[in-house]
């Protein structure tokens, strides 16, 4: 009884709440819970991947890891356990242009969605050629808290363009409220960190 009545609850069936003893036996109740749980988990994610914005990506799957000989294959199936979410740690992926960054972010992103989280992909400049458009506080506001709102951001693209102080800015801004919020970014980069103070 306590656990239809929590399924009940998660599900926000509040009537059914309210006469749940009248139907706790009733053969139909759990095949109605499980029919409902799985049909809101398909909405539920089917709102998510929309909003996550990966567009088309080679799925890891049909990889030549051949081919990609310069990879820590067990560092990469670590991190697609998606313990750096729970640890609240950034990753960047960093290398030369063509190597896979994007696809490998693209793909993390997806294991980040079928695991329930919420995420959303842009390009750094995409990300603040928007942010700086904006013409009212107001408006950059709500934009600055649409992008800290999923529970994993994925940069692509960090470094491929230079930019002024004021999206310097925006970038610093985007990081400090993930970071305090304690939601992670993921970033893919062809620059190595000691010449990020010149993009």
């Amino acid at each position: 009884m306590s656990e239809l009545r929590q399924r009940a609850y998660n599900l926000g069936l509040h009537g059914l709440i309210l006469h749940l003893d009248k139907v706790a036996d009733a053969d139909w109740l759990p095949w109605f819970l499980d029919i409902e749980e799985q049909e809101r988990a398909r909405r539920s994610l089917e709102r998510r991947v929309k909003a996550a914005k990966l567009g088309h990506f080679k799925p890891l799957a049909d990889v030549d890891w051949s081919w990609w000989t310069h990879i820590d294959r067990a560092h990469l199936d670590e991190l697609f356990e998606l313990r750096f979410i729970k640890e609240r740690s950034n990753i960047v992926l960093v290398g030369p242009n063509g190597v896979g960054k994007t696809m490998l972010a693209k793909n993390l992103a997806q294991r980040c969605l079928l695991a329930g989280h919420s995420v959303r992909l842009t390009t750094a400049s995409a990300l603040l050629n928007r942010l700086a458009a904006q013409d009212s506080a107001r408006a950059l506001e709500q934009l600055l808290r649409r992008f800290c709102q999923p529970r994993v951001l994925c940069i692509d693209e960090v470094g491929y363009l230079s930019y002024g102080n004021r999206h310097a800015d925006l970038l610093f801004e985007i990081v400090t409220r993930r970071y305090d919020a304690g939601k992670p970014i993921v970033m893919t980069t062809n620059k190595p960190f000691a010449e990020w103070g010149e993009v």
